[in-house]
């Protein structure tokens, strides 16, 4: 069985579960612990160390995937939005495995929730352009075009009416002004349509904890792209993590 470990650290969590990546399939009920206050890389570790003792028992010794609310470039977080400051510039591949004591290998979550929705969801065997968002305490976003991810793209950090985009539309703003579904759907409108005339995708999906109320938000929005909630849900992080520390080790000149 082709099983890696994958980990999501989010603002508000982290959660982990072992992967069975021949099928997508979580094998084991996801362990979260809430993300450590401050949310320095330090801290987190010992969060990360925690889910993975967790599941020692059904990975081993395996190489884990974790991804971060951030580029990843070759390993290094260039700069931070949702976590400590002290992330900027680190090597968090080399940070986390010599800390944790085993390979790892760090990835955005928005690529990671892009990759899982290719292989295994919303975007499996779409030929075009497909644009991937992850509401939760920010924006995380993957661009797919004909199955192939443009990696480390921002798109919750765009300029929107004078606002970062995320300070104003993602789902923790929802939850921290108590807006309304049909409130927050139209400050999404704005965004959507924002990003469709950038980008004229064939495709949106919605993905994050909030795409499981898909239905009252949802349908509330008008775009000329069709636009779907994640099939994967909010298993996506953890799926793509587990697929990024495979494709570290079948392609290591990548990464």
């Amino acid at each position: 069985m082709n099983v890696f470990l994958g980990i999501d650290i989010g603002g508000s969590g982290i959660k982990g579960a072992p992967v069975d990546l021949d099928t997508g399939t979580l094998l084991a009920d996801r362990l979260r612990i809430p993300t450590p206050k401050p949310s320095t890389p330090e801290n987190v570790a010992v969060v990360v160390g925690t889910i993975i003792e967790h599941f020692e028992p059904i990975i081993g010794d395996a190489p884990v995937g974790i991804t971060v609310p951030a580029p990843v470039v070759h390993g290094v977080v260039p700069f931070i939005a949702n976590l400590d400051k002290s992330w900027t510039g680190l090597d968090a591949d080399r940070f986390f495995t010599e800390s944790l004591g085993r390979q790892v290998t760090l990835v955005n979550d928005g690529d990671a929730a892009g990759v899982a929705e290719v292989r295994f969801g919303a975007a499996k065997g779409n030929p075009g352009l497909v644009l991937m968002t992850t509401l939760g305490t920010g924006i995380g976003s993957a661009i797919i075009y004909r199955g192939v991810l443009v990696p480390n793209s921002e798109l919750g950090h765009l300029e929107l009416d004078g606002f970062d985009a995320e300070t104003r539309a993602a789902s923790s703003v929802k939850d921290r002004e108590g807006l309304s579904y049909p409130d927050w759907a139209v400050r999404l409108q704005r965004y959507y349509s924002h990003l469709e005339m950038l980008f004229s995708p064939d495709l949106f999906i919605v993905g994050g904890g909030v795409s499981r109320d898909w239905d009252e938000f949802g349908p509330l929005l008008t775009l000329r792209t069709p636009v779907v909630p994640a099939a994967m849900r909010n298993r996506a992080g953890i799926v793509g993590a587990a697929m990024a520390v495979q494709d570290a080790i079948l392609h290591p000149e990548a990464h």
